[in-house]
């Protein structure tokens, strides 16, 4: 059996993963912290700590992941570059699970899109468009960006260099390097994310809608039995699924 901690466990996501770990045999929740709380009281009990509280928190949680030797699953997004290099420094010394979503689906779609873009080559043009709840703080989303990536990635791209987040204004003609990226907020939507590729004639649309947040918590507590039985490394759901 797997013992987890959950960090951010007020939050929507931490609730969603106390609720879906209750029937699951080979997890046992040992602990749910929110701020305020003290992780490092109860952290000796843990295999693993689950994080979904803020992206400034992150570092410090793995820091005390590296100090426990603790497994760690990073739910948080929008890191700095600082913060990056932080959590990257300790994938070398604690086993990470590092994943932009955690759902099944969304790492489905990532492999999809890895293989359509390798299929319909550089002829067709790249947009990325994603909407989420009206109370999500960054953008564009993690999930967004890891598509971005990986689009960029199989055409030997430099995501930097070739992004476009909307347009305004006259703005010239499109060029055939850049990826749009395009985020929308409104209500209580949980996810969805639409790559399109379009090019003279015809165009094709990959879409992965999350109608609520078990998907993630699940993939989540997924991903925290799988770690606790690696060495230190980084990994990712692609990973964990066997998609890698």
């Amino acid at each position: 059996m797997t013992k987890v901690i959950i960090n951010g466990a007020k939050g929507r996501m931490g609730q969603a993963l106390l609720a879906c770990a209750v029937p699951m045999t080979q997890i046992q929740i040992v602990g749910a912290v929110d701020a305020g709380d003290d992780l490092s009281a109860l952290i000796d009990l843990a295999d693993v700590v689950i994080d979904f509280s803020f992206h400034s928190v992150t570092p410090e949680v793995a820091d005390l992941c590296v100090l426990h030797r603790k497994a760690l699953v990073i739910g948080t997004t929008g890191h700095s570059a600082d913060e990056k290099n932080r959590l990257l420094d300790s994938a070398k010394k604690t086993p990470v699970v590092w994943s932009s979503n955690y759902s099944i689906g969304v790492n489905t779609l990532f492999w999809l899109v890895r293989k359509a873009t390798e299929i319909l080559g550089p002829a067709f043009d790249l947009e990325v468009v994603e909407m989420h709840h009206r109370l999500k703080k960054d953008a564009p989303s993690g999930t967004a960006m890891t598509i971005a990536e990986i689009l960029a990635e199989v055409r030997g791209q430099q995501i930097n260099e070739v992004i476009r987040h909307g347009r305004e204004g006259i703005v010239r003609e499109r060029t055939n390097a850049e990826i749009g990226m395009h985020s929308i907020r409104g209500g209580d939507v949980v996810g969805d994310h639409t790559v399109i590729y379009s090019t003279l004639g015809e165009r094709v649309e990959l879409t992965h809608k999350a109608s609520n947040r078990d998907t993630f918590a699940n993939g989540a507590l997924r991903a925290a039995e799988w770690v606790s039985q690696k060495p230190a490394g980084l990994y990712n759901m692609q990973h964990v699924l066997g998609l890698q």
